[in-house]
């Protein structure tokens, strides 16, 4: 698809719905091909109904990976991204509830276990953002909710999930390019992003002797559904990059791939930036 630099105006209620994107996000090219470089591995993925997540799923599965991915209520785009992923010939386990009760994130990795038999790759994805003018506008419950679920539930969630993984499975995180270059109207959502990146390398310390893998994946302006889901003017989106627009999420997933294969065998600890250009301030 044509890469788009400009957008419709548009607004959502959070968490936001693909389905009803204009345009809507390119999850995958139509010339990409598989290679069987994730085949019959078990992968979790947080956020999965939409956005960089179905992205993720739809690409892992052309890989040949069955997978299951958590979402918080939004059913129609978790029915698409199963029909996705089974159109790819591979299994998607749909597991709906809220990331941030710690018994759901113990639960999502028993579950996915208890479907497939084992867990290879753990993708922890979901994120929520609210867009506030000054500091003083940031409430006590939206702080609360931003770290209750962008942050937290990779403690849980990797927490339940360890006992599962071995030599040469992974765990993937999503961080942000806003860690990096901060966002003044994203200041609570930003400081998750960099306590993920942090999250990120001290977790690879801890796991590199028992064979497992942790990277993330540092996106900058993607075209999700939580851009209209947070944003009250969405058409300039992603122009501010050097490269003048946004990015897809078949621009992004590509990269949780090399990361969860034997291609990054010898990479653990690092983050790979996807942000068009972005300097991040230096």
């Amino acid at each position: 698809m044509d890469k788009p630099k400009s957008f419709p105006d548009q607004q959502q209620d959070l968490p936001g719905l693909e389905a009803k994107m204009t345009p809507a996000p390119e999850i995958i090219r139509e010339d990409y091909k598989g290679s069987d470089k994730l085949k019959n591995k078990v992968a979790l993925i947080t956020g999965g109904d939409s956005g960089i997540g179905r992205s993720v799923a739809v690409h892992f599965a052309r890989e040949g990976a069955d997978v299951a991915i958590v979402y918080l209520n939004e059913d129609k785009d978790a029915e698409l991204t199963r029909e996705l992923v089974e159109k790819e010939g591979r299994k998607c386990l749909l597991l709906r509830g809220d990331l941030k009760q710690e018994e759901f994130c113990g639960e999502i990795v028993e579950k996915t276990v208890a479907e497939f038999g084992k867990l290879n790759i753990l993708v922890n994805n979901a994120a929520v953002q609210f867009s506030k003018q000054s500091i003083t506008d940031v409430t006590s419950e939206q702080l609360m909710t931003t770290y209750q679920t962008n942050i937290f539930p990779l403690f849980h969630t990797v927490k339940a999930a360890s006992k599962h993984l071995g030599k040469g499975d992974s765990v993937i995180n999503t961080t942000s390019v806003t860690a990096y270059r901060g966002s003044e109207h994203l200041i609570d959502y930003s400081t998750t992003k960099g306590a993920i990146a942090t999250f990120t390398k001290s977790l690879s310390s801890m796991l590199v002797d028992r064979g497992i893998r942790v990277n993330a994946v540092a996106p900058g302006p993607i075209w999700t559904p939580l851009i209209p889901a947070t944003f009250d003017d969405v058409t300039d989106f992603g122009q501010d990059t050097p490269m003048k627009r946004a990015g897809q999420p078949s621009e992004v997933a590509p990269a949780y791939v090399f990361l969860a294969s034997k291609d990054a065998s010898y990479i653990t600890g690092q983050i790979i930036h996807i942000n068009g250009g972005d300097l991040l301030g230096n």
